[in-house]
């Protein structure tokens, strides 16, 4: 029998090793790996959940979402589904949407899901080259002759 994810949140908040405290910062960051926004915070905490999403970069372009499993507690490797959106990013956020909403997974994530996919396909664009500012040439007035 595990413990509820209240009591687990409890033990583990002010202390786990993915805890990144900082002066002047109210708010701790975490580096957990099922953490879409990288607060320390019950909500987004991927250590205490049973249900976590994540969302990274794939190999060149899109991004992969990986959540677990309901029924593979006990088995870690199984625990864990792979996704990968590679259509666009229009196509591929409406995509994220409608998994999440028609698995029924956890709703209170699918906001900071669709920003951190948002987030993702925005790294990947190349940047536009810059445009050479436009110097004025001396050169026409200096050839006119002063009389």
């Amino acid at each position: 029998m595990s413990s509820s994810a209240d009591l687990n949140w409890l033990i583990i908040r002010n202390n786990n090793a993915h805890l990144l405290k900082k002066t002047n910062i109210k708010k701790p960051f975490s580096t957990e790996r099922n953490n879409l926004t990288n607060v320390s915070s019950f909500r987004y905490s991927g250590l205490v959940h049973s249900k976590t999403l994540a969302v990274v970069p794939a190999d060149k372009t899109g991004f992969t979402v990986v959540y677990k499993k309901q029924g593979q507690v006990i088995k870690p490797a199984k625990s864990s589904v792979r996704v990968t959106f590679k259509h666009g990013a229009r196509r591929s956020l409406k995509k994220l949407k409608n998994l999440l909403r028609f698995n029924k997974y956890r709703a209170d994530l699918r906001q900071a899901a669709l920003r951190r996919a948002s987030a993702v396909i925005r790294s990947q664009k190349v940047p536009k080259s810059a445009k050479k500012a436009k110097v004025a040439s001396a050169a026409p007035a200096a050839n006119k002759k002063l009389d």
